[in-house]
């Protein structure tokens, strides 16, 4: 069965480990050149270039001319449906997390009921 272009919407776009270390390193909103995206993260020009070309065609990131500087931007509403899907499977791990705390909390109750019969 044949892949979904990575260029079709987020999902795909995101798909890629790298893609998401770009989205990282554009986390704070601040406009960043290729060469400081470059850095961050320690790949050749030509992948963060490619990289960045999939990111903008679905919208993620913006580009803008600063001179001879293409400077990217994330579109963090643009990860909106990302969120959403993720959203109906929260329940889960927050069921898991509750289940571990409510462990944890018996576990120092019978510590201390422990402590208080040896006194």
């Amino acid at each position: 069965m044949p892949r979904a272009a990575t260029t079709t919407d987020v999902f795909n776009a995101i798909a890629e480990p790298r893609r998401r270390e770009i989205i990282d390193v554009l986390f704070d909103g601040k406009a960043r050149a290729v060469g400081e995206i470059i850095e961050s993260i320690g790949l050749p020009q030509s992948a963060v270039s490619k990289h960045l070309s999939v990111l903008r065609k679905v919208g993620i990131v913006s580009v803008t001319k600063h001179g001879q500087l293409r400077l990217y931007r994330l579109q963090p509403a643009e990860l909106q449906p990302v969120a959403d899907w993720v959203k109906k499977y929260e329940r889960f791990w927050t069921h898991q997390l509750n289940r571990i705390k409510e462990r944890a909390e018996r576990k120092v109750q019978t510590t201390q009921q422990t402590k208080d019969k040896e006194k």
